[in-house]
């Protein structure tokens, strides 16, 4: 097999947030084979690197210099089956929400609330994706993946990902050692556990007069994000831009005794979730805009791309709004997107 690498390749059509960079070697892999003699080539050892896979979740703030690994690994399979559920294997390098029409469009639940996530199959493990009431570790089965040192292709099931809030092992202890190839999902083929626990969901199925149901929930949810958030085929980001902080119910009680109205939340551990959105707005942001970037008119968490925005200046706006919030509330945000 012979590789060939791309000099200079510009990424401006690679990323959701539709900004000008160029990255010193560019090589798409659709095989668990180009990627392993990729990994062992001379260009690979000798520079820095990075995976991208739908690009839906990274600001480049400049030029990469390195290597940029483009996964295109595709492919859809039934890989088990029992009274109740199916096990359904994705290519990393499959669009994330053209898996969850697969699944709505034969009958597997368990994955329609995460309808019109952009990015890829690959990216959804790593952050443990989640909205409306649902995140990825309820249908997580396994992931294969490839480990960079050896070469070897390892197995690591639900409980071996460590999930969190927007989290897993994957961005913690073993951050690139691993390039995740696919994902296999636990779905439901009977019996579904219909979540529309969101006030949201109930309230679109009502206004479009549907009973709930797998491809039901999945149009509500396509309908309430389109309505909330830019199409990136229009307007450069990468959704949701921050994550929602989880605090002490001792800081929550001082938050709510000020504003009373401030969006809560049940967490884990006896904690409390707020709105990253509803604090930015809250601040003044929503909507300002400098120059060709600037603070989405409908969602304060979506930082947006108008046309020829730089990476450098969306970040410093990020930054910005991470002292402003900090400064007015005491609270301090995490950026959900990746920095390079």
């Amino acid at each position: 097999m012979s590789l060939s690498f791309e000099k200079n390749k510009e990424l401006r059509h690679f990323t959701t947030f539709g900004i000008s960079t160029k990255s010193s070697l560019y090589i798409p892999f659709s095989s668990i084979e180009e990627l392993s003699e990729i990994i062992q080539s001379n260009e690979y050892l000798t520079s820095k690197s990075m995976v991208l896979g739908g690009g839906s979740n990274v600001l480049f703030t400049k030029d990469f210099e390195g290597v940029v690994l483009h996964n295109q690994l595709k492919g859809i399979s039934e890989v088990g089956r029992g009274d109740d559920y199916v096990l359904i294997e994705f290519g990393s390098g499959e669009v994330w929400h053209d898996s969850v029409l697969y699944a709505v469009e034969n009958g597997y639940g368990g994955i329609e609330n995460l309808s019109l996530i952009p990015g890829s199959v690959g990216a959804a493990p790593m952050q443990n994706i989640g909205a409306y009431g649902v995140e990825l570790k309820d249908v997580f089965h396994s992931l294969n993946a490839l480990e960079i040192s050896t070469g070897e292709i390892k197995t690591f099931y639900n409980e071996e990902c460590n999930f969190g809030y927007r989290e897993s092992v994957f961005k913690r202890e073993l951050k690139n050692q691993f390039i995740i190839v696919s994902v296999v999902l636990r779905l439901t083929t009977q019996n579904h556990n219909l979540n529309t626990s969101y006030g949201a969901i109930n309230a679109k199925l009502l206004e479009l007069g549907l009973e709930p149901s797998l491809s039901n929930i999945s149009r509500a949810v396509i309908d309430i994000r389109r309505s909330k958030l830019p199409d990136p085929n229009d307007i450069g980001n990468s959704g949701s831009f921050f994550k929602n902080p989880v605090v002490e119910v001792k800081k929550f009680e001082e938050l709510q005794g000020r504003f009373p109205e401030i969006p809560n939340y049940p967490a884990p551990s006896r904690k409390i979730k707020l709105a990253a959105g509803w604090l930015i707005e809250k601040a003044g942001w929503k909507g300002k805009r400098f120059e060709d970037y600037g603070v989405h008119n409908n969602q304060a968490l979506v930082l947006v791309n108008y046309g020829n925005a730089k990476g450098a200046q969306v970040y410093s706006l990020s930054q910005d709004i991470l002292e402003d919030v900090e400064s007015k509330f005491g609270i301090i945000l995490e950026r959900e997107v990746n920095i390079i």
